[in-house]
């Protein structure tokens, strides 16, 4: 399985690490992408996370003119209703699933695992997240959308149904309107979960203030994994 795992790039803990982020980047860019924005997390120094920020595959994209580029899922059309290739998005659902039982192998506890995503990375986390047969540590998803609304409400686990959740959107967002976001809560709440939501005056993008205010609930949520359990 080791030889089909989407390539990483994977940062280290000083110890032995305890718990992982999955972080997957947005359309056309690459797992460097946020390798830069752990800092800014300033979690506490007794933290022992690792982080894996996975490579998209490379496949053409309808909405540019076919041209290839890393890309999480094949997207159809850039309207309001973002129509996507689902079949492909299913894939990289499984590749990232591939990488939780990678970091359960090593020896972290599933819900030790944060799984984040942007932009288009964070369409693919909500499904894998929430749709994933054992209990997470909780979800990030930035300046994103839900893409498979119905097949989340069909496949959905009652295990991640008390899933730790949190959102957050630039209200000058020109690529992923703001409205998306929160849509994205709405449609969470009415299946019964609690998202934290967050805005910021940023474009698609992220803040240090937001990544500071991440690097707060990711802290919480690791202290409080028990109570989870």
């Amino acid at each position: 399985m080791t030889d089909n795992l989407l390539p990483t790039e994977i940062i280290e803990p000083q110890g032995e690490a305890d718990a992982a982020v999955i972080w997957l980047h947005g359309l056309g860019a690459s797992g460097d992408d946020f390798v830069p924005a752990v800092p800014f997390l300033n979690l506490p120094a007794e933290a022992q996370i690792r982080f894996v920020f996975p490579h998209a595959p490379v496949r053409p994209v309808t909405i540019n003119n076919g041209w290839p580029m890393p890309a999480w899922y094949d997207i159809l059309s850039i309207d309001i209703e973002r129509k996507i290739d689902e079949d492909s998005l299913m894939v990289s659902v499984e590749q990232v699933n591939a990488l939780i039982s990678r970091e359960i192998a090593r020896g972290i506890q599933p819900e030790r695992i944060i799984l984040a995503g942007f932009s288009q990375g964070g369409a693919v986390a909500y499904h894998t997240a929430l749709c994933y047969p054992q209990r997470l540590g909780g979800l990030v998803v930035l300046s994103t959308y839900i893409a498979t609304s119905q097949q989340i409400r069909e496949d959905k686990t009652a295990v991640n149904a008390k899933l730790p959740i949190w959102l957050a959107h630039g209200v000058m967002d020109d690529v992923v309107p703001y409205s998306l976001g929160e849509q994205a809560v709405l449609e969470l709440e009415q299946q019964g979960y609690e998202p934290e939501w967050h805005n910021y005056p940023i474009a698609h993008e992220v803040s240090p203030e937001e990544l500071n205010e991440l690097g707060h609930w990711i802290t919480q949520v690791l202290e409080l994994k028990e109570s989870f359990a």
